[in-house]
């Protein structure tokens, strides 16, 4: 165990942008930053706890960055903070939250707030954070008809509902009433959360 604050790597191919970024986090987090996908791949280690992936990047994309991180193993959270809309694509990719520039740096602070008490969760919760994340930013793009007709939604539907009654079968872990009521309420808010400005 380290007494170091967590390290957050930002990867953004607009360098004021990612300075920007960097500037907001000093106070609280080790930063790095890389102005590219190639470089951010360069600078891939165990030592990250999360990284803020740009998605639209020339030459090595987010998207690309992003499989590369969960092919290595890295056990870290990932948020994507890009102008590109979500659609229904992101269902598949292996991301935590998604933010649609531009991001507040209270929105931004918040976010790795969220992502950094993920890790006290096993990796169950941790996933259906992931995939609750992604199932209420796609309700606040889509219109219903679309939801309704796109097979991967659905699909993403009833994993969410099993993995909420896995945990439930699981729930008699927590003896202490504050943590069971402080764990619902965690996962509320994340199902709820609408991640842009």
């Amino acid at each position: 165990m380290t007494d170091e604050p967590p390290l957050v790597l930002v990867v953004e191919d607009e360098p004021d942008l990612a300075d920007l970024y960097a500037t907001w986090l000093r106070a609280d987090y080790r930063v790095r930053t890389a102005y590219g996908g190639e470089e951010a791949v360069e600078q891939l280690d165990d030592e990250i706890d999360i990284i803020l992936l740009d998605r639209r990047m020339p030459g090595l994309s987010g998207d690309e960055v992003l499989e590369e991180v969960r092919d290595r193993g890295i056990d870290c959270r990932v948020s994507m903070v890009t102008a590109v809309e979500p659609d229904f694509d992101i269902i598949e990719m292996g991301f935590d939250t998604y933010l649609v520039k531009p991001v507040t740096r209270e929105t931004l602070e918040e976010t790795i707030e969220d992502l950094l008490s993920r890790n006290s969760y096993e990796e169950g919760v941790q996933q259906l954070f992931s995939l609750s994340s992604k199932k209420a930013l796609l309700e606040s793009e889509k219109s219903q008809s679309a939801l309704a007709d796109n097979e991967e939604y659905q699909e993403l539907t009833e994993q969410i509902n099993e993995l909420r009654d896995d945990l439930d079968n699981t729930m008699d872990a927590f003896t202490d009433h504050e943590d069971y009521a402080g764990f619902y309420q965690e996962f509320d808010d994340a199902d709820e959360e609408v991640s842009f400005e």
